[in-house]
């Protein structure tokens, strides 16, 4: 079963990390990583800008409203992510464990689920 691993942190923004300490921890993660391709469980990981560079589009009828920053106004921020293969749900929640930035904040397990579609792509449209 695949899974994401959604990491939610504040460290990057609240000064609890030094440069050094964050460095260090980029590290624990990068091997981490290699961990986990080692083992097949590693499907892809990556962090992602701070919030402040985030852009939320909101429908509104016809149309979109494009806004600057994170929807909501959180302590913790969406951080980071790893897709993994487990396989079942106890097996996701020991590899999440062990993910280094949880000691940091949270670490949120969704189940990827695969979507079908039933009949032809031309019935759609």
């Amino acid at each position: 079963m695949r899974f994401l691993c959604l990491i939610y942190t504040s460290i990057d923004t609240d000064g609890r990390l030094n440069p050094s300490e964050l460095n260090h921890l980029v590290g624990e993660h990068f091997l981490y990583d290699e961990g986990l391709r080692r083992d097949g469980s590693l499907l892809f990981s990556d962090a992602l800008e701070l919030r402040n560079k985030s852009i939320v589009v909101l429908p509104h009828g016809d149309t979109f409203s494009v806004t600057d920053g994170p929807f909501v106004e959180t302590k913790e921020y969406l951080a980071g992510f790893y897709v993994i293969d487990a396989p079942d749900l106890d097996s996701a929640v020991d590899i999440a464990k062990r993910i280094p930035s949880a000691r940091y904040g949270a670490i949120e397990i969704r189940p990827v689920r695969t979507l079908t579609l039933k009949g032809d792509l031309a019935e759609i449209s």
